[in-house]
């Protein structure tokens, strides 16, 4: 008698149907069906080690930190690599509406100079995403390292409302469809925190952002000097996705140069998650050995059952 094994794969698991088959299609029809079901579930974070003097570790080992997941600590990873094996893709968010309208120009330079620069890897992949009006809008998408794409963004119009959590959202739900895994989501975020017309609120848009394990990256258009509630947006936004948070003040070379730095130096480990019903799981990054040594990551994450529900 033969047998056919077949499988497919459906989003966190495995099904495999094992059919015996008989000399004839009238017995194959009468054949049991026996299925068996497997759940492959694998958590990948992203992170930045730096040292006493805030600079980037360079030879960190995997017994050099443990993971503590949900009170959970790890230390069996399945894999430890250096983030630049894995391309970026990399969406960068243009607040071009009324609020920043003091500030635009300069926006649009720091944005110029940031996607025409010299550190962008050959398999990056880099959008544009105008936030203005009542619906944001894509400029270009994955290949905006060019002299055109530059072009286009220096001639955005300035104006309109703010749908800043729609944006972001979006963003991160767009990360969420392709899920990539040969590639790592990063958002670089230029605004004053500020939304005056989306759909989606605060919650959504952290949610969309946890779900996608995309980097925030956060550049406060806001007068250093005059603190807004959209700042604490941003710093929110940024810190919780393991991302940073830059004031407008700082020198933009320095900005642009520290976002570039973070993305080109982070680390990248994998591991099974924890047994908990819990949906959301917080995550916590600490030195075994050198307590001098600083961990930035993402706040926590989704148990993957919870993303098909």
């Amino acid at each position: 008698m033969a047998s056919i094994l077949t499988i497919r794969r459906w989003p966190g698991c495995i099904v495999i149907w094992f059919m015996l088959v008989g000399p004839s299609i009238g017995n194959a029809a009468d054949a049991p069906v026996v299925t068996f079901r497997a759940t492959v579930s694998e958590v990948r974070l992203t992170f930045v080690a730096t040292n006493g003097r805030n600079q980037a570790v360079e030879d960190l080992q995997r017994g050099d930190f443990a993971v503590v997941d949900s009170d959970v600590v790890i230390r069996d990873f399945r894999s430890f690599n250096h983030s630049s094996e894995t391309a970026l893709n990399t969406v960068v968010l243009v607040d071009s509406s009324e609020s920043v309208m003091k500030q635009f120009r300069k926006e649009i330079i720091e944005v110029v100079s940031l996607i025409t620069g010299p550190q962008w890897m050959p398999g990056d992949r880099l959008s544009i995403v105008a936030i203005a009006g009542a619906k944001e809008q894509i400029i270009c998408a994955d290949n905006c390292r060019s002299a055109s794409a530059a072009h286009e963004v220096a001639a955005l119009a300035n104006g309109g409302l703010t749908p800043l959590f729609d944006a972001v959202t979006d963003t991160a739900k767009s990360f969420i469809d392709q899920k990539d895994a040969s590639s790592r989501p990063v958002i670089i975020l230029f605004s004053d925190g500020d939304d005056t017309n989306s759909n989606a609120n605060f919650r959504d848009a952290m949610t969309a952002i946890l779900r996608s394990e995309a980097q925030v990256y956060a550049v406060d258009l806001n007068n250093p000097k005059s603190p807004s509630q959209g700042t604490a947006v941003l710093q929110q936004l940024a810190e919780a996705s393991g991302g940073r948070y830059f004031p407008m003040r700082d020198d933009p070379a320095k900005i642009l140069g520290n976002i570039m730095g973070d993305l080109h130096s982070a680390e990248v480990v994998t591991y099974a998650p924890p047994p908990s019903s819990q949906p959301f799981h917080s995550v916590t990054i600490l030195p075994t050995h050198n307590l001098n040594l600083q961990f930035r990551c993402r706040r926590g994450y989704f148990n993957p059952a919870s993303l098909d529900k």
